[in-house]
């Protein structure tokens, strides 16, 4: 492990002097499970190829990049699965609702190579604009549901039960519908529905899918989970995505 981590270290403090504006890094080793990772993980804003490594892999070390001026985050973990190269994602701006990400597509992360400088100018010119197109519109959804009826602010909560994620029985038909369709069940003796899959690819992409049709729906996820829940909940964050989560990251 020690080589990974340099290695990971090195990149990323080199990526933060690359990139435009005053940036810090900051490494978090691997200290054998005792660490912070999944309350930062939980952060990561995609749904997509880094959230499928997050589900797939654990996440034993990584490091976080911020922007001085406007606290901006960047995730960069190792390609897992892959000799060499690295995941970066945006991460999910904090102290926001979960309901103000419903509906917002995640500025999902992009695979490079070692190389620092070509993944500096990747990240300026096609991650970075994601990630503030996306926090306009998430700012633009507080403005609005700081007005919004409480009834108008749905959401369907998904929640760890052991090995099953697990969903109250919506009053919606469609909600309903769209869980079933993803493979949720549903116990009656619990009244609840019910995902059980060992594979954890396989939950991601259903949630995943739930996710993306209830934004269509105009309903958002939140996936809720308890400590030490392994790092499968970060593949969706927040109403569209917050984190992961989510924690952000709900649809």
């Amino acid at each position: 492990m020690p080589a990974l981590d340099d290695s990971l270290a090195s990149f990323a403090a080199v990526l933060a002097g690359e990139l435009s504006g005053h940036w810090n890094s900051r490494h978090h080793p691997d200290h054998g499970g005792n660490t912070d990772h999944d309350e930062l993980t939980a952060s990561v804003w995609d749904m997509d190829q880094v959230a499928d490594a997050m589900a797939e892999y654990v996440v034993d070390h990584y490091a976080v990049l911020t922007r001085h001026v406007d606290g901006t985050r960047l995730f960069v973990m190792d390609r897992k699965g892959h000799d060499n190269g690295f995941l970066i994602a945006a991460m999910a701006p904090e102290g926001l609702p979960a309901e103000a990400f419903r509906g917002v597509r995640e500025p999902d992360g992009i695979a490079v190579d070692e190389d620092p400088f070509r993944a500096a100018k990747h990240v300026s010119l096609r991650l970075l604009p994601r990630y503030h197109a996306a926090l306009a519109q998430v700012r633009d959804n507080v403005s609005r549901l700081a007005t919004a009826p409480a009834a108008d602010q749905q959401r369907v909560v998904m929640t760890w039960s052991g090995e099953d994620l697990v969903v109250t029985k919506p009053d919606r038909d469609d909600v309903a519908r769209t869980l079933t369709a993803a493979g949720f069940t549903f116990d009656a003796g619990r009244h609840l529905y019910v995902l059980s899959d060992g594979d954890s690819a396989r939950v991601a992409a259903s949630v995943r899918a739930v996710g993306d049709r209830l934004s269509e729906l105009g309903v958002g996820v939140l996936l809720s989970r308890p400590p030490g829940q392994p790092a499968l909940d970060t593949a969706p964050a927040q109403p569209s995505a917050s984190p992961a989560r989510v924690p952000h990251r709900t649809r």
